[in-house]
């Protein structure tokens, strides 16, 4: 069996080879990657060449253009090599958009993925798909959003995470210092739910006026938020105030830090039957989620903060973010009464792209 091997690990050449393997099993494959240090534990599909041609058939471009180049080891992704590692995660063809639009997304310089990288915190990127994209590919916005099941949300997400091992270089210890790693460093893909919204689509909130988008956002885990009983905004947008609060949190003391706040549908229905828009859900929480500014003060020696907020009283509360702007609120899940915070790592910001191949 011939594979398309290469996947843009070991060198910053975005040139794959073509490699004979005695063996067509994934188990064959598995030991060779797992001989190199590639992959991420789990079973790989072979990247045949035919495989690939249909994930490169997907797209428009050049299938060598550099997307982008991906610290720390600044390896160049091209189509090719999106379209290999998507084939390895167990993609299929159609999501190909999908990917090369979220690796250029993990180019950009404010998403900063070289700190992202090398922190000793637990960030990994979360892909959100919006728009058209979503029920074309089979993601799944609804019930068990984060959870397995659903191959489009489970197989991108992986893609995502193998790019950034093979051709960022971010393997645990010098490529990803990640303390403790967490679960979303295998795969971490969710979508909107737009048709359970009560606002408008989130990249059109963002300026991104577009059929299909994606949004990458570094964060950590979703923190669950949980009320079953309100049935106003303000007790429910309490509880997600409250765990914006921890100090545990790496972007406490991070003025620039974003909070992305997925409110599930019947969360998200009964503030805007409130009248409240996305934009107030955002200005509560800015004003709800504080703490005394002598609390941060004795907390943090070290304060990414504005000017502003260095002068503000001990006694009087700071939020934990420096605008309302870093609030982000995005309408996902099924049925429940759950909603969840993703906090971000701090040093990075999300990024909202249109879908393009």
């Amino acid at each position: 069996m011939s594979i398309t091997f290469g996947t843009g690990a070991g060198t910053r050449s975005p040139e794959p080879e073509l490699l004979e393997l005695p063996e067509a099993s994934p188990d064959a494959l598995l030991e060779l990657y797992e001989a190199r240090g590639w992959g991420d534990g789990l079973p790989l599909v072979p990247p045949t060449p035919e495989r690939v041609e249909a994930m490169l058939a997907q797209t428009t471009g050049d299938p060598d253009e550099v997307l982008g180049v991906l610290p720390p080891r600044f390896g160049q992704a091209t189509r090719r090599l999106v379209a290999i590692n998507a084939v390895l995660a167990g993609c299929r063809p159609d999501v190909m958009p999908v990917l090369v639009t979220a690796v250029r997304a993990l180019a950009r310089p404010e998403l900063n993925l070289r700190g992202v990288n090398a922190t000793t915190h637990p960030v990994a990127p979360l892909l959100i798909v919006h728009g058209e994209a979503v029920d074309r590919c089979r993601f799944n916005a609804g019930i068990g959003v984060f959870g397995p099941g659903t191959r489009a949300n489970a197989t991108v997400g992986r893609a995502v995470r193998l790019v950034l091992l093979h051709v960022a270089g971010a393997r645990p210890g010098d490529g990803d210092a990640a303390q403790h790693g967490q679960p979303s460093k295998f795969s971490y893909c969710i979508a909107e739910n737009l048709p359970a919204s009560p606002w408008e689509a989130y990249p059109r909130a963002r300026g991104v006026d577009t059929e299909s988008a994606i949004t990458i956002h570094c964060g950590e885990n979703p923190h669950n938020v949980h009320d079953m009983e309100s049935g106003t905004p303000g007790p429910i947008l309490d509880k997600c105030a409250t765990a914006m609060t921890s100090f545990g949190q790496n972007n406490a003391p991070i003025a620039h830090g974003e909070y992305f706040v997925l409110l599930g549908p019947e969360h998200a229905a009964t503030i805007a039957a409130a009248g409240w828009s996305r934009k107030d859900v955002a200005l509560y929480l800015y004003q709800r989620a504080r703490r005394p500014a002598g609390e941060f003060r004795a907390h943090f020696e070290s304060r990414a903060w504005m000017p502003w907020m260095e002068s503000v009283p001990d006694h009087d509360l700071l939020p934990m973010t420096g605008h309302p702007d870093n609030i982000r609120v995005v309408v996902t899940g099924g049925p429940g009464k759950h909603s969840c915070i993703v906090p971000s790592w701090g040093m990075t910001t999300s990024v909202t792209l249109p879908v393009e191949g």
